[in-house]
């Protein structure tokens, strides 16, 4: 009997060491970050936590799908920083069908452990742009154009410019064993490549044509990281998609410049309404919360302080005409300074980051039109009688209510009050205020009402 029990136990454990051998293995986890269009502040915010919460959870691969034209240099850059020091692998792929890697993408492609793209795409142009002069220093990466330079540039700070984004990606290229000499091509001469081409100069690692192939492709494959070596296992990952939360998607909205070019005029304005009406509080508190926000996001920008300075002044003018009769003078100057700066505020060939037209114009005349009739119909409320409070009482009418030396009661206001009065006045007779002492009014014969 204790035998059959010790054999029915054995067959009893071997049958669930085979069980659990035939059990797959714990996917291992590939999250998923997506950036599709300009790279600012906002996506490099985004792309960094992303990043940090993916070394945190110990996941085995992050993939950056990107479609881009290209971003700000501060930007690309922290992006950049963070993806050279993490311990986890970063495969950045070119997706979907269509998407381009260009300028700052191309600069994020070389830096990645892996570059993919899908088929139909493009990278490439990464010759940084030179902003007008007094411009922020932030040199953005000009937008995607197959068509070479046709000669290095004249101006030594553009030459700077370029022969630092030379070297820096020929930094990355060599440290991820990649074309070298087409990337610098990239910079100095603004060339493109399709996929196919891509893969064939060995700028990018492959070419797949969407995330379950990319997968596919890249299991088994070797990742050198600092000091260590990563094998991925990929093949049945389980892939985690991480949209931007409200952060980044608050970032997004204020990093709009015509989102920030709005939400500074309105503090402003907001502004210079409460310091015209101390006490009303609202306009104050919004306009500073909205300036405060306008300038966060353009001090990310790549501003000109001029075209700045230039808006101000508009708004200065144009804010001056109601105060000042100037026949015009300091109105239309005002539109044209505001008009002029608003075009020269952010001064950059990157799309999306430039001012249109179509909102510059409706703002210049919604800000003429406040000034010269908003503000002018405050000054005129101000210049109107006084109807309310002690101050009303000097000029109001009255009637005596009974004979009167010097001092006796009259109505005035349908109240009666404590007058005083300089000559003798008898009862019924018509008066006008003239000072106030406390509750005592000072009065006067009126003789515009004096009966003959």
């Amino acid at each position: 009997m204790a035998s059959r029990f010790r054999s029915f136990v054995r067959r009893l454990a071997l049958l669930v060491c085979v069980t659990l051998l035939a059990l797959p293995a714990h996917a291992a986890t590939v999250r998923l970050l997506s950036v599709e269009g300009v790279i600012g502040p906002a996506s490099a915010d985004y792309l960094m936590r992303g990043l940090a919460r993916a070394i945190e959870d110990k996941v085995q691969l992050v993939v950056i799908e990107m479609d881009t034209p290209g971003g700000l240099d501060t930007s690309m850059r922290d992006i950049i920083k963070a993806i050279l020091a993490s311990p986890v692998p970063v495969a950045t792929y070119v997706s979907p069908k269509g998407a381009r890697a260009a300028s700052a993408g191309t600069y994020i492609l070389y830096a990645s452990h892996i570059a993919a793209m899908a088929p139909a795409t493009n990278l490439g142009a990464a010759t940084p742009v030179e902003l007008a002069p007094g411009g922020h220093a932030d040199r953005p990466a000009k937008p995607d154009t197959d068509t070479p330079a046709p000669s290095p540039p004249a101006d030594a700070k553009a030459r700077k410019a370029v022969h630092d984004a030379a070297a820096y990606i020929r930094g990355l290229a060599e440290l991820r064993g990649r074309n070298a000499e087409w990337a610098e091509r990239a910079v100095r001469e603004s060339v493109s490549l399709q996929a196919s081409e891509a893969v064939a100069l060995k700028v990018i690692d492959l070419v797949a044509t969407d995330l379950d192939d990319l997968l596919r492709q890249i299991d088994g494959r070797v990742i050198h990281l600092d000091g260590a070596t990563v094998s991925l296992d990929t093949r049945n990952a389980a892939v985690e998609r991480v949209a931007p939360d409200w952060r980044s998607r608050l970032l997004a909205v204020i990093g709009d410049p015509n989102i920030a070019y709005i939400l500074m005029l309105l503090g402003i304005y907001g502004l210079i309404y409460e310091f015209a009406n101390p006490g009303m509080l609202f306009p104050g508190v919004v306009g500073g919360i909205c300036l405060l926000l306008g300038l966060f996001a353009l001090q990310v920008m790549p501003i000109s302080y001029a075209g700045l300075a230039l808006m101000i002044l508009g708004i200065v003018l144009m804010i001056s005409e109601a105060f000042i009769p100037s026949f015009g003078a300091l109105g239309v100057g005002g539109i044209i300074a505001f008009v002029i700066g608003s075009v020269m505020l952010i001064d950059t060939d990157i799309p999306g980051y430039g001012i249109p037209w179509m909102l510059i114009v409706p703002v210049a005349v919604a800000s003429a039109l406040f000034s010269f009739f908003v503000a002018g119909m405050a000054i005129k409320a101000r210049l109107r009688p006084i109807v309310t409070g002690a101050e009303q009482m000097i000029g109001a009418a009255g009637e005596i209510l009974g004979d009167l030396e010097h001092e006796g009661w009259a109505r005035v206001h349908g109240e009666q009050w404590r007058v005083r009065s300089r000559v003798p006045l008898k009862r019924g007779s018509l008066v006008r205020v003239r000072a106030r002492h406390d509750l005592v009014l000072e009065v006067e014969p009126d003789k515009e009402h004096t009966h003959v």
